[in-house]
Parts: structure tokens; C-alpha cells; sequence
């Protein structure tokens, strides 16, 4: 018996519609479907986006971005965020893939190797420290032509965070080198912080996918993942007893217990243990002892004697009573981590 994994790809689509409206005609919304889709299949998710009107897409490296080419086929840009690999000059001119450029040797590169590609993307670094051109090199690129300038914000999730206006001005002061290039700084929460970040694109990843942009505030966007898990055997334990690798969780009384299809190695992840819940029919079950890598145990005690499981009875561990980002909040991590890990062992339905 294998888990449950619905992906609602309406869901997903009226997500990006809901970005693109926001932005406005004069802005386009873009689509981060890198890591597979955030791990939820390029191939049906990005179909969905391209459907709901996106037509420009950003992946990780080369070979997603190759890969994306043969989903989409010609039309749809595709930029890839890791810089230029000149081992593939050759894929980028064939299937007019547009690398992300991020320091200066990224430039050299593709100024020998692209005379026949696509004007490249330029990535500026604006304080994260991360990747991209500092700001004191940019004279250094007088007389190359970008298709795109961009950078990324560190703390967009953060509603106050000083370094969300601090780079929001670092970047209109690097855009003043490229006036006639199209400007990009906002992922998914900036695009939800300010109008003035929106510039002539925003590249939203986590909140297509359900993801909350704005963690302060009820989440604008509607819930596309949803999983459940069989339940493979109920057991009862006697007080005093232990359950799971370590003997971590001691019961005082006789519990009746659940043991599920769900580990770390289907994306949920051991920092669960003796801290994650799973959801019976609306009543949260909480987990008792350790994740181990295929097998979780819940404790059952809330669940009426009417009411209790039985083998094969599904419980849900991302759905109408726990978003991913819930689950991501119990784990100490992040809702990305989450869709990410769900690993390829679920079974999986899109649902149009």
C-alpha cells in the first residue's frame, strides 16, 4: 500500500492567474518550476502554467532547462539560474535556452561561446551573497547586451525586513546601467510586498504551488498538493512501553496505536518525530517516537472507540486540516523542503 499524492493542477493555474492579475499587463508573471516542479512533476505543472498564460520559465541548470524545451516545445522562454555551462553552448543555441549570468566569468564565458544564442540574463547581487555581480563590477559590463536584469530578495517572507528596501534601492541604483533592459527582482512574497517591486517581471515559484507568500497573514493562494498515507496495522501498548528506533517515546498509559506508510524517505522528515500530527477524520493524531525511513506511528487516543481506524483506512498528512507549510512549521523548516522531499514512492493523480 503506497500513499496518496493529488495535485491540483486547476488549483495551480489559478494561482499563476492570480499573480498575473495582480502584476498587471504591463508586468509579466513568470514560472520557477526548477527540481521537478518543486517536486511535483515538470512535465504536468508545467504544461498547467503554460496553459494559464505563462510563457516565460525559470529552471535550475542545463538539463532541466533541455528537459523543459522537449515539454513545451518551441515559444516559451526558458532561463536557467545557475549561470552558463560552456560545455552545452551547443544545447543552449539548439533548443534557445537563455542562461542566467552571475559573475564576470560567466560573461567571458558566453561572449566566447555565444555569438549564436539568445541575449543572456544578467543576475545582480544586491546583498544576498549569494550568487550575481557585485555592484562595483558593473562598469566592467559596458557594451554587452542582456536580455533580462535581475536579482533576488533575501527576506521578502519577513513583511518588515530592512533588507527588503535596502535592495529594493541597490537594484533601481544597478538598473540605471541598463535602461533599456527589462528589470526583474521579486519571487513569489515580493511580488506580494510592494507594486514597486514588480518592475517588468516577477518570477513566483513557492506560491503557485500553494505555498503561503505572505506567512503573516491568511494564505492568498489556494492549496494544490494534498496527501494521505494507509494506515498497515493497529496495535495496542501497555504502559511503561516504547515505540520506534531509540525508544524515544515512553507510554504511562495503554494506547492504542497506528502504524502508517510514511517515513523520510517519502518527504516526511524525521525532525517529525514526537512533534508531527496526522489527521483521522479531522482528529489530529500526533506522532509518537521516531521517523523512521518507511514506517511512522500515530497515537490514536483522541479517536472515539466508534470511530477508530482500520488497516488499509488512509490518513491525512497534507490536506484540509494541515497545509504544507503547517507541516513545515512542526518540522523546523520550510514549506519548500516539503514538496521538495515527497519523493517519487506516493502514487500520484493530477487533477485537471
Amino acid at each position: 500500500m503506497r500513499g496518496r499524492l493529488s495535485i491540483d493542477l486547476g488549483a495551480l493555474a489559478r494561482n499563476y492567474r492570480t499573480i498575473q492579475n495582480m502584476v498587471g499587463e504591463n508586468c509579466t508573471a513568470a514560472a520557477v518550476v526548477k527540481a521537478d516542479g518543486y517536486g511535483l512533476g515538470v512535465a504536468a505543472v508545467a504544461k498547467a502554467l503554460k496553459g494559464a498564460g505563462a510563457q516565460d520559465f525559470f529552471v535550475a541548470n542545463l538539463d532541466e532547462a533541455a528537459a523543459l524545451r522537449g515539454i513545451l516545445g518551441e515559444g516559451p522562454v526558458i532561463y536557467t539560474l545557475n549561470g552558463f555551462d560552456a560545455r552545452g553552448a551547443h544545447v543552449y543555441q539548439s533548443e534557445q535556452i537563455i542562461p542566467v549570468l552571475n559573475s564576470l566569468e560567466d560573461v567571458q564565458d558566453f561572449g566566447a561561446h555565444g555569438q549564436d544564442l539568445p541575449a543572456p540574463a544578467l543576475h545582480i547581487d544586491t546583498g544576498m551573497n549569494r550568487l550575481g555581480i557585485r555592484m562595483d563590477r558593473l562598469d566592467a559590463l559596458q557594451g554587452h547586451d542582456f536580455s533580462l536584469v535581475m536579482s533576488h530578495f533575501a527576506c521578502a517572507d519577513e513583511k518588515d525586513h530592512s533588507m527588503n528596501a535596502a535592495q529594493f534601492e541597490v537594484f533601481q541604483a544597478a538598473a540605471k546601467h541598463f535602461p533599456r533592459t527589462k528589470k526583474s527582482l521579486a519571487n513569489s512574497s515580493g511580488a506580494f510586498r510592494s507594486n514597486a517591486y514588480h518592475f517588468d517581471m516577477v518570477r513566483p515559484g513557492m506560491c503557485l504551488y500553494g505555498l503561503n507568500p505572505k506567512p503573516e497573514t491568511e494564505n492568498p493562494m489556494e492549496a494544490v498538493v494534498s496527501l494521505s498515507v494507509p494506515i498497515l496495522q493497529i496495535r495496542d501498548t501497555a504502559p511503561g512501553e516504547t515505540c520506534g528506533y531509540n525508544a524515544t517515546y515512553r507510554f504511562k498509559n495503554k494506547t492504542r496505536l497506528a502504524v502508517v506508510a510514511l517515513g523520510y524517505a517519502d518527504g516526511f522528515l524525521r525532525s517529525l518525530s514526537n512533534g508531527g500530527v496526522l489527521y483521522w477524520q479531522g482528529i489530529p493524531c500526533p506522532v509518537r517516537g521516531r521517523v523512521s525511513m518507511d514506517l511512522t506511528i500515530v497515537d490514536l487516543s483522541a479517536v472515539a472507540e466508534r470511530a477508530l481506524p482500520t488497516p488499509g483506512g488512509m490518513m491525512e498528512v497534507i490536506g484540509m486540516h494541515q497545509s504544507a507549510d503547517d507541516l513545515a512549521r512542526d518540522a523546523g523548516t520550510i514549506g519548500y523542503e516539503i514538496l521538495t522531499s515527497l519523493g517519487a514512492r506516493h502514487l500520484r493523480r493530477y487533477i485537471d
